[in-house]
């Protein structure tokens, strides 16, 4: 069986591309929320739904969570799917309040079982269970977004899943969540210049870029 090290990718692009920042978000809530709000949709809806939660709740999941489903649907109506969404993020939010938000905790108490315990979350899938392990909670992991999926397309390894790419990569053990962050970061940066099409890009950095193919044992 054979496995990609994304490692000289990473270096590569993060040489092209500089320190990305990713998330864009003032606290980790504001990601938690934001992950939700972000499925199938873009950040211009997001944006939206954020800064009129915002100006209603402060972003504070005690309030948040006193608002009807209607107020809630309202609110974040912009970011689409807004009945779905709103359920989810209620449930969501609940876990984390029995928490009282304390994101430490929460890793402790879960220790391994961390994203088997996202994923059976109301409307978590792996996308934004990776997402949250590596934004919200510290820890190194590949999100095999949309961006991604094309990118190694794009560079000879198609997959037709998420789930499929994500096993596929090996991270180091020297691969930290900070290095997770960058990584996913620059990926959904050069998507939005690149990956529209082959056209564009075959005009990339990455246009003659090899992946390294290693055997797992």
């Amino acid at each position: 069986m054979f496995v990609i090290d994304p490692m000289p990718l990473y270096h590569q692009m993060f040489k092209e591309m500089g320190p990305q920042h990713w998330w864009p978000a003032d606290s980790k809530m504001e990601i938690v929320i934001g992950a939700i709000l972000v499925q199938n949709t873009n950040w211009n809806n997001v944006d939206l739904a954020l800064n009129q939660l915002r100006a209603k709740t402060n972003l504070n999941v005690k309030q948040i969570l006193q608002l009807s489903q209607a107020e809630l649907e309202a609110l974040i109506r912009p970011s689409g799917f807004y009945k779905n969404k709103s359920k989810s993020l209620l449930n969501v939010l609940k876990w984390f309040d029995q928490a009282d938000c304390d994101f430490d905790k929460l890793s402790q108490l879960a220790g391994t079982h961390l994203r088997k315990d996202l994923l059976a979350l109301p409307g978590i899938g792996e996308e934004t269970a990776d997402s949250l392990l590596v934004y919200v909670f510290d820890q190194p992991a590949f999100i095999a977004d949309n961006y991604a999926r094309k990118l190694f397309g794009y560079l000879g390894y198609p997959t037709v899943s998420y789930h499929q790419l994500k096993h596929q990569i090996t991270l180091p053990p020297t691969f930290t969540y900070r290095d997770a962050q960058e990584f996913h970061g620059l990926i959904d940066e050069f998507g939005k210049i690149y990956l529209k099409d082959s056209n564009q890009f075959n005009q990339s950095f990455l246009s003659h870029f090899k992946l390294r193919v290693v055997a797992k044992e």
